[in-house]
């Protein structure tokens, strides 16, 4: 089956939900139209279809190899990400005083979409040099910009992040990786694991961002410092010169994402890799998290196109596959699958995820536009504590979430799920990667309860609580028995929100480890309830399309059947994960280690 971008989907979103038509009267995005973005997402699909979700199944097979110091990707990337490159793919977002075409993150966000969808694999490469990009363009000297950044914005350059270690994994504390002041640049010595595309055969060069510690550096996180520390050295006339003392030296077997190659990166093995300070030493997690901000995002993405393809996958093969009688038919004769109600039920299930949370991405991308782009500074703070309350819920949620709509993908399959060449076991092995990488569902729940809201008292998710209440109001003036039955369901999940965030800031400071016993439940929670409010608002702008006859019907009253489907179905948790959050902790704690 063809990966197919769900174009008229995305779109519905952009306008009715995450302001695409507002677009032009942000800065730098006069010339971005509807008209524009439609052709933009028109031929990223075709590029998606044609190109890359061919070679989805082929690098899952085939995986990369390393031969000596060389990664050699699966058959056919090589050249795809040629096209890729020249196509213009790589500077989407990328900014225009380095060759970047400037457009803003929501269309970059749905050209994300596609890419993932159709092969996750191919997607994290390009996703990595992005952040690199953006934490040079925001950290870097002039220098520094002007050595790295046209190339890595082109794609003829791509960029890596290197943090953890063998004995570092989350607890960037622990990372041992050395840089010792020489003339104008830092030799760096040290070994960094799970590095993505940290080696291949793709571009001239790979531009890699290294935490490592300097020779005064105080002890803990306040002692990292970022460095950039290319494969290939520059030359001042920014040719390319000799090899710098970095190498691959072994790739991790995985589970999935098997066209990914996950590298143990050595530097310095020969004296010392040549590196070059961003910034300012001792400040180099801060400047970190800037691409780690962006890859959390991406990843959530990640969660979005993975549970968007399982679904095309498993309706596809309902609708062909023949399997026993109607329930309450009167023929005798099987029927294909799609016809019994539990199929439905998890098709239904997975569709429904799946569309809550594009629309919940695309609003979150809406944000970062803004604050970047709006003229008015308080409107940029406002969507700025937005986005930092959202980001975890995107990543953690979305992440989650996709391997439970893979998982339901397999089962629509039955037994034929299980076997690899169905494929849709590809999509749950590729899926479960992404509640771990840039910070596991754990780490994402922390930074939810903790700085996002006990640390401001929980003041953004109480103004996000209000204009959740502004859609619920809107819910109860309409009319009908889908809309009264999401209202009923939005009312509890707001309820269930509210009492948690008040619990939270108040026990926060007396009870830390009861507040996070609960705080993955909390997350779940809060995707659910963000996710609801966006099929709620959704189905509402459906319905004022179906009443003017605006738009294609069956697709908008799908809408308000799928929006009514996550409230009776996901929606309806949100009482019970109140009661885990807020009541839970003390079986979580109560039996001491030594019974484990």
């Amino acid at each position: 089956m063809s990966y197919t971008a769900p174009i008229q989907d995305m779109l519905f979103v952009m306008r009715e939900l995450a302001g695409l038509d507002q677009l032009p009267r942000l800065r730098g995005c006069k010339d971005v139209t509807a008209d524009v973005v439609e052709h933009i997402l028109e031929e990223n699909a075709r590029f998606s279809r044609e190109v890359l979700a061919p070679l989805n199944a082929v690098g899952d097979r085939e995986g990369s190899r390393l031969e000596g110091e060389a990664v050699t990707t699966p058959r056919g990337f090589k050249e795809a990400y040629r096209q890729f490159a020249e196509a213009g793919w790589p500077a989407l977002e990328g900014p225009p005083q380095y060759g970047g075409q400037g457009l803003p993150k929501l269309v970059g966000t749905a050209a994300l979409e596609m890419w993932k969808s159709a092969n996750l694999s191919f997607s994290l490469g390009p996703m990595l040099t992005v952040g690199a990009t953006e934490a040079l363009l925001l950290r870097g000297s002039d220098a520094l910009k002007k050595k790295f950044l046209p190339n890595m914005v082109s794609g003829t350059w791509m960029g890596t992040m290197n943090l953890t270690e063998p004995q570092a994994g989350s607890d960037l504390a622990l990372v041992k990786a050395r840089a010792t002041p020489e003339g104008d640049h830092y030799r760096v010595k040290g070994q960094k694991i799970f590095i993505t595309y940290g080696e291949h055969d793709w571009s001239e060069n790979i531009v890699h961002l290294v935490l490592a510690r300097t020779p005064d550096a105080p002890p803990g996180v306040k002692g990292i410092s970022l460095f950039v520390v290319p494969k290939f050295l520059v030359n001042a006339d920014g040719s390319l010169g000799g090899r710098n003392d970095v190498q691959c030296i072994k790739l991790e077997e995985k589970l999935g994402i098997h066209a990914s190659p996950t590298c143990v990166m050595a530097y310095g093995e020969k004296g010392g890799a040549i590196g070059y300070l961003v910034g300012e030493e001792n400040r180099g997690l801060e400047y970190m998290f800037i691409m780690m901000n962006a890859a959390r995002f991406a990843v959530g993405m990640e969660g979005l196109a993975i549970s968007e393809r399982a679904y095309q996958k498993a309706a596809a093969y309902a609708k062909e596959r023949v399997q026993s009688r109607d329930l309450g038919g009167s023929g005798s004769q099987a029927v294909t699958i799609i016809h019994h109600p539990d199929v439905r039920r998890m098709l239904m299930s997975m569709r429904a995820a799946t569309e809550a949370m594009r629309a919940l991405a695309y609003v979150v991308a809406s944000a970062l536009d803004r604050t970047h782009r709006h003229r008015g500074e308080k409107e940029r703070q406002k969507a700025q504590a937005f986005v930092d309350l959202m980001i975890p819920v995107v990543k953690g949620w979305f992440t989650e979430t996709s391997i439970e709509v893979a998982s339901l993908g397999i089962q629509v399959h039955g037994g034929m799920g299980y076997i690899e060449e169905t494929g849709a076991a590809q999509f749950y092995r590729d899926a479960r990667i992404t509640t771990i990488y840039e910070g596991t569902t754990s780490i994402q729940a922390n930074d939810l309860v903790g700085r996002k809201i006990a640390r401001e008292a929980g003041t953004t998710a109480k103004a996000v609580i209000k204009d959740m209440k502004a859609t619920l109001r809107a819910l109860k003036a309409a009319e009908g028995d889908d809309f009264a039955a999401m209202a009923r369901h939005l009312a509890a999940g707001i309820k269930a929100v509210e009492q948690c965030v008040g619990w939270i800031v108040d026990t926060y400071a007396t009870d830390i480890k009861a507040v996070h016993a609960g705080s993955v439940p909390f997350l779940k929670l809060m995707g659910i309830v963000a996710g609801g409010w966006q099929m709620a608002r959704a189905a509402l702008a459906a319905q004022a399309k179906v009443a003017t006859g605006e738009g294609d019907a069956g697709f908008l009253k799908a809408k308000i059947v799928t929006a009514r489907f996550f409230a009776d179905h996901y929606l309806a948790q949100a009482p019970g994960l109140r009661e885990t959050v807020m009541a839970g902790a003390p079986g979580v704690m109560a039996l001491p280690a030594e019974q484990f």
